[in-house]
């Protein structure tokens, strides 16, 4: 009779090391986010109190319809002051938001999202599943990637 060597199935599955890391891991689902018929001066105080530097632009649907930044409101401030008027009240963010929105996709390589950070100058990129806004990647959230990462390679 035979010796039998049981060491049990071996699996195929790569190791979680080797797996990349996507932008869906990092991403914020917990979003400030704007209608298109907002003031401005709602947006910069909501940009105040909430300590960011822009979101996006959402319709009823939750569809991005564009992206408004701490530039685009002082752009409205810069016109309205420059012929010295008080802040335009129908100045909204319909009038003052990006309508051109780069996305990203939410199973891109955290890693190439840094090189579309560096590549884009952006702060943020909207991420957009069947049209519908489902999160957001920030700069700071690639470093907290890079940070988590450390120990390990950065062959990804």
């Amino acid at each position: 009779m035979g010796i039998i060597n049981f060491q049990g199935k071996r699996s195929n599955t790569p190791s979680k090391k080797n797996e990349p890391i996507l932008v869906s891991d990092y991403m914020s689902t917990k979003i400030v986010s704007f209608k298109e018929n907002q003031p401005i001066e709602d947006v910069i105080q909501i940009l105040i109190d909430n300590r960011i530097s822009g979101g996006p632009v959402v319709n009823d649907k939750n569809e991005l319809i564009g992206i408004i930044s701490e530039g685009d409101c002082i752009k409205q401030i810069s016109e309205s002051r420059y012929y010295n008027l008080p802040i335009d009240q129908n100045n909204t963010v319909g009038k003052a938001m990006v309508k051109e929105v780069e996305t990203i996709d939410r199973n891109m390589n955290i890693f190439d999202a840094a090189n579309k950070f560096l590549d884009s100058k952006r702060r943020r990129f909207p991420i957009v599943e069947n049209g519908k806004l489902i999160g957001q990647i920030s700069q700071k959230d690639v470093l907290k990637a890079a940070m988590k990462l450390k120990g390990n390679t950065w062959n990804e």
